[in-house]
């Protein structure tokens, strides 16, 4: 019998917690399967087939970077589904980062974009801070220069006049919008878990996978209360996993209570190591921590209070993780290098 009751209740939530705004009639086909809602979409950038193809030129091109040998590509790789293998990530001049990169799979459909500044929620901004952060440094880039940077390579020109038509299609905005349009365009939808729920196949996950996921939706476990909805994820920076270590650089708040976003659970087989700081490496690893009751730490959410785990519940529920793992998005050739 599949554990669909509160499964739907949640994304029902999550539907009417994001409106979408249309894009262009005609402008760009999602495809998107059922049960997945069109993603919420600016109006001052619309989706089309050429911004998104030239999102993944820009997206994977090295030669954006301080050193000419990072990309966004390079933090979000496609085999590990948009993350990058590390424990926290390591911008273009090697400087390491105090948070882990995130994966971009389905991050259409994310409320918060960044671990921990709830006012980061549109991917047009969030660009800016990889391409011209310097605290700390990610691709180091400088705004005066990079557009004729750019323009110089003819194909580049090409793609930008398909995707802006107009005098001067070269700009650091329409870079950062074709970015964000290739991000939004990256749609996990075709798990074992999907095929299971919306394609009706009853044997597209095994048995302990199915029971991993009543024990997922149970009110003992109540997984689901932080990773709900048809993307497993709240949506927003959360207490769940608080704590104030590092100052986040972005806020310029020396008292940011430290809340971070609770991550999309897609994939999650492919994205150790876990956590914001890369500190668990195996799903077993974290299904102990959550049941021990997590960090001790005054500003801890009041669900993460620990619960019993056999060792059969605990291969269950990694059997149940590992079904949401879409081997299409990894190989998916509309989101690999073009270069």
């Amino acid at each position: 019998m599949r554990a669909r009751g509160t499964f739907l209740a949640l994304l029902g939530v999550a539907l009417s917690a994001c409106p979408a705004v249309p894009a262009e009639a005609g402008s760009y086909q999602w495809n998107l399967p059922k049960g997945f809602p069109q993603p919420h979409v600016p109006a001052d950038n619309p989706m089309t087939a050429a911004k998104v193809e030239l999102g993944r030129y820009v997206f994977y091109d090295t030669r954006l970077s301080v050193t000419g040998r990072f990309s966004c590509a390079t933090c979000h790789r496609q085999e590990l589904a948009f993350t990058d293998g590390h424990k926290v990530g390591v911008g273009a001049t090697g400087e390491r980062h105090s948070r882990g990169a995130m994966s971009l799979v389905n991050v259409a459909y994310a409320g918060v974009l960044t671990w921990a500044d709830p006012r980061m929620k549109i991917l047009e901004d969030q660009a800016l801070v990889p391409m011209f952060g310097g605290h700390p440094v990610e691709l180091g880039l400088q705004r005066d220069g990079l557009p004729a940077q750019v323009a110089s390579d003819a194909r580049y020109r090409a793609l930008f006049g398909q995707a802006f038509p107009g005098a001067e299609p070269v700009t650091v905005q329409n870079i950062i919008r074709a970015i964000a349009c290739f991000e939004r365009s990256i749609i996990s939808a075709r798990s074992p878990y999907d095929r299971y729920h919306y394609g009706d196949d009853d044997n597209a996950v095994s048995d302990a996978a199915k029971r991993g996921e009543v024990l997922f939706f149970s009110r003992q476990l109540s997984c689901f209360r932080c990773h709900g909805g048809f993307n497993f994820s709240d949506a927003t920076v959360s207490a769940a996993n608080a704590g104030r270590e590092i100052p986040f650089h972005n806020t310029g708040l020396s008292a940011d209570p430290r809340e971070f976003k609770t991550p999309t659970l897609r994939n999650i087989a492919i994205t150790a190591p876990y956590m914001h700081d890369g500190s668990i490496a195996t799903l077993a690893g974290v299904l102990d921590h959550y049941a021990s009751g997590g960090r001790a730490n005054p500003q801890k959410d009041a669900l993460i209070a620990g619960f019993s785990l056999t060792l059969r519940d605990r291969d269950d529920l990694v059997a149940f993780l590992e079904s949401l793992t879409d081997q299409a998005v990894l190989h998916d050739p509309r989101f690999a290098n073009p270069w």
